[in-house]
Formats: structure tokens, C-alpha cells, sequence
């Protein structure tokens, strides 16, 4: 019982030890990534619709609806 007791600690201070080596965003780089991220998924989306009616006119025109 006292085996998984420590081992629990353990992994407790090894996952503090992890945490501590994480460098975390500021604010302003934060908000730059999320533009980014933002304006990327919007693209995509407008090129995904574009591609979905280009191929939606080729299948009607190919079975003659």
C-alpha cells in the first residue's frame, strides 16, 4: 500500500517538474496566434466550398441533372 502511495508522489513531482519547464505564452503572442489560426480556418473554409460546388456542378453536368 505505502508502494502506490510513493509512486503517486513521485508522479505528482515529476509532473510539477515537467510544469515548470513549460514556457507559456504572453498575451500579445497569444492573441497573434489566435488571428492566425482564425484567419487560416476561414481560408480553408472558403477553399473547401469552392472545391464542394466545383465538384457538385461537375457531378450534375456529368449525369445530366
Amino acid at each position: 500500500m505505502a508502494e502506490k502511495q510513493e509512486e503517486k508522489v513521485g508522479f505528482a513531482k515529476g509532473l510539477k517538474s515537467e510544469f515548470s519547464k513549460i514556457i507559456w505564452p504572453n498575451k500579445e503572442t497569444l492573441a497573434k496566434q489566435a488571428v492566425v489560426v482564425t484567419l487560416i480556418s476561414v481560408v480553408l473554409g472558403g477553399v473547401i466550398a469552392i472545391l464542394d460546388l466545383v465538384m457538385q456542378y461537375a457531378i450534375n453536368l456529368i449525369i445530366g441533372i
